[in-house]
C-alpha cells in the first residue's frame, strides 16, 4: 500500500508560479504517478503523468509548456512545476500512483493523495 500526500498548493495570481510536491511513504520506483485536477462542479481531469522511469511522460493540452511533472525516486517524490499560471488552472490538484504503466485514465490508478488546493486570481 502506497501513502501519498501533496503539498505546495496555494493562491497566486494570473502569471504565477507554483511547484506541487507529491511525497510516497514507500518506494515509487516501480509506480508510474499521475497528478490530476478537480474544479468545483467539474469532473477530475487528467494533468500529466511520468512513468516510472522518467521515460514517457505526457500532458494535457491545456498545461502543456506550462506545467512540468519529474520523479526523484530516491526520495519518493513526485513533483509538477507549475508557471504561468491561468484563473482556469483553479483546482484540487491530486497525485496518483500505478503499477508500471501511465495512464491519462484517473480509474487506472490504485492510489491517490487527499488533495492541495490550487487558487490562481486574474
Amino acid at each position: 500500500q502506497v501513502q501519498l500526500v501533496e503539498s505546495g498548493g496555494g493562491s497566486v495570481q494570473a502569471g504565477g508560479s507554483l511547484r506541487l510536491s507529491c511525497v510516497a511513504s514507500g518506494r515509487i520506483n516501480l509506480y508510474a504517478m499521475g497528478w490530476f485536477r478537480q474544479a468545483p462542479g467539474k469532473e477530475r481531469e487528467f494533468v500529466a503523468h511520468i512513468s516510472w522511469s522518467a521515460d514517457n511522460i505526457d500532458y494535457a493540452d491545456s498545461v502543456k509548456g506550462r506545467f512540468t511533472i519529474s520523479r526523484d525516486n530516491a526520495k519518493n517524490t513526485v513533483y509538477l512545476q507549475m508557471n504561468n499560471l491561468k484563473p482556469e488552472d483553479t483546482a484540487v490538484y491530486y497525485c496518483a500512483a500505478r503499477h508500471f504503466h501511465s495512464s491519462r485514465r484517473a480509474k487506472e490508478y490504485d492510489y491517490w493523495g487527499q488533495g492541495t488546493q490550487v487558487t490562481v486570481s486574474s
